[in-house]
C-alpha cells in the first residue's frame, strides 16, 4: 500500500495558540494532513529542514490555475475564505518563466539600495508617530499597535504606491480582510470582490494621473523583452505588494516590542551595547515570525517525504514559516527562549527559495527605526497588561496581536 499520512488535524481558524498547534503537528511527521475552512484538505509542513527541502523542490508549484484540480474544476471557488491567496495573478502565485518575469518587473523597487534610500522617510513617519505619543499622561494606557506598529508600515506603503488619502481606509480594510480564516462564504466572496475593486480603482487613478510612485512605475515598466504587466497582473501585484509590504512589518514591530518588554534583561543588553536592535529583530523573527501558515503551494508531481508521507500531485501544501524558528531540529538549544546572544538566530520568517519575500529588507529596516525611536523616547515604557493577556488576531495565517497596551511612563513620572 502506498504511504499516506494517517492523521488529519483541523486547523484552528481562530489561531488561539499557533505555536502549540504547530508543535503538535511537528510530532506527527514531515508533513501532516490538515483540514482548512470549507473542509479543504491540505498538508502542513512545520519542520524547518523539510520546508527548506520542499521550497527548493521544482516539483512544488504556486499556480492554482495549473496545479490544483479543486480550483480548476470549481469545487473550490471565490467564496472560499482563503480564495484571495490563490485567485490573484502575481509573482506570489506564479511559476517558472511567469514568476521570473513578474519578479523582474517588481524586484528593483525593493532592492537594498532603494530601501536604504527610504530610511529618512521611515524615520520621519516614525518620529511623527512617537511625538504624538508624548501627549499621553504618565500612567495612561496607550495601544502601540494602533498608534505605532500599524500606522508606520501602512502609511509608508500607501505613500510608496501613491494611494490617495481618500482611498486609504478602503485599501487598508480590504488588505486586512484577507487575513481572516473564519469568514463565511458570503463574506469571503464580498471581501475578494472588494479587494480587486479597491486595487483596480487605484490603478485607474494612477493611469489617469501618473505620479512619482510605485503604482505609476508598475504601469509604465517593461522588462528587457518589452513585456509589461497585464491588467489582472497589475491589480494582483498591487494586492501583493501593498498587503505583504505592511502586514509583516506590523507584526514584527508588535512582537519585538512585546518580547523586549517581557524580557527586561534582554533589553538591558541592548542599552549596554552588548546586543543590537538588529539582534532583537532577528531573534523576534525566529521566535515570533509574523506569518504562521502561508497559503498555498501545490504538488506538481507526487512527492514522497518518507516516514509514510506521500503528497500526491495536485494536493495543496501550507508552510508553517512561523514554526521553523522554534523547531528543535534547527535550534536544539532552548528553542522557545528569547535570547539576543544566541549565535544562530536562523529562521524562515521571510520564506526560502525562489519565493523569498521581496519586502524582507524593508520590514527589517522599519522595525529597526521603530524600536530605536520608541525606546529612546520612552525608556520606562512597560506593558500595561500581563503577557498572557496579549490577545492574538483570529487567524491561522498571521501571527499577530490585536493590540499592544503599554504605559509609556509610570504614573507620577515624566512623559
Amino acid at each position: 500500500m502506498e504511504p499516506r499520512c494517517p492523521f488529519t488535524h483541523v486547523l484552528d481558524t481562530l489561531g488561539t495558540d499557533l505555536h502549540a498547534e504547530a508543535a503538535h503537528l511537528r510530532t506527527h511527521g514531515p508533513a501532516v494532513r490538515v483540514e482548512l475552512p470549507g473542509r479543504v484538505l491540505a498538508w502542513s509542513v512545520t519542520r524547518a529542514d523539510v520546508a527548506k527541502q520542499l521550497l527548493t523542490d521544482p516539483r512544488l508549484a504556486k499556480n492554482a490555475r495549473h496545479h490544483w484540480p479543486d480550483w480548476i474544476e470549481g469545487r473550490v471557488g471565490p467564496d472560499w475564505p482563503l480564495a484571495s491567496w490563490v485567485a490573484v495573478e502575481s509573482m506570489f502565485t506564479s511559476d517558472g518563466a511567469d514568476h521570473h518575469r513578474l519578479r523582474t518587473l517588481t524586484a528593483p523597487s525593493f532592492g537594498p539600495r532603494r530601501v536604504e534610500a527610504l530610511r529618512p522617510r521611515v524615520r520621519a513617519i516614525t518620529a511623527a508617530l512617537v511625538d504624538a505619543l508624548r501627549a499621553a499622561a504618565p500612567g495612561e494606557t496607550v495601544d502601540l499597535h494602533t498608534r505605532l506598529s500599524y500606522p508606520l508600515p501602512t502609511t509608508l506603503i500607501c505613500d510608496l504606491f501613491g494611494v490617495p488619502e481618500e482611498q486609504r481606509p478602503e485599501v487598508r480594510r480590504v488588505v486586512d480582510g484577507v487575513l481572516a480564516t473564519d469568514a463565511t462564504p458570503e463574506h469571503a466572496k464580498a471581501m475578494l470582490d472588494d479587494l480587486f475593486a479597491a486595487m483596480a480603482r487605484l490603478a485607474a487613478t494612477k493611469r489617469a494621473a501618473p505620479g512619482d510612485d510605485m503604482t505609476s512605475e508598475l504601469i509604465a515598466t517593461r522588462d528587457a523583452q518589452g513585456s509589461r504587466l497585464g491588467e489582472q497582473e497589475l491589480v494582483s501585484t498591487l494586492i501583493l505588494m501593498i498587503g505583504a509590504g505592511s502586514e509583516t512589518a506590523v507584526n514584527l514591530i508588535d512582537h519585538a516590542v512585546a518580547l523586549l518588554l517581557t524580557h527586561p534583561g534582554q533589553l538591558a543588553l541592548i542599552r549596554s551595547g552588548e546586543a543590537t536592535w538588529r539582534d532583537a529583530i532577528e531573534e523576534a523573527l525566529r521566535l515570533e515570525a509574523p506569518v504562521m501558515h502561508l497559503p498555498m503551494y501545490f504538488a506538481a508531481e507526487d512527492i514522497d517525504l518518507g516516514e509514510g508521507v506521500l503528497i500526491r500531485a495536485g494536493e495543496p501544501v501550507l508552510f508553517a514559516f512561523g514554526a521553523a524558528g522554534r523547531d528543535p531540529g534547527l535550534h536544539p538549544d532552548r528553542p522557545e527562549e528569547f535570547d539576543l546572544t544566541r549565535p544562530d538566530k536562523s529562521h524562515l520568517a521571510f520564506g526560502h527559495g525562489r519565493h523569498y519575500c521581496l519586502g524582507a529588507v524593508l520590514g527589517t529596516m522599519e522595525a529597526e527605526e521603530a524600536l530605536t525611536a520608541l525606546f529612546d523616547a520612552f525608556p520606562d515604557v512597560e506593558l500595561a497588561v500581563a503577557p498572557e493577556e496579549l490577545l492574538p488576531q483570529e487567524s491561522f495565517i498571521v501571527n499577530a496581536l490585536r493590540s499592544l497596551p503599554v504605559r509609556l511612563a509610570p504614573a507620577g513620572g515624566q512623559p
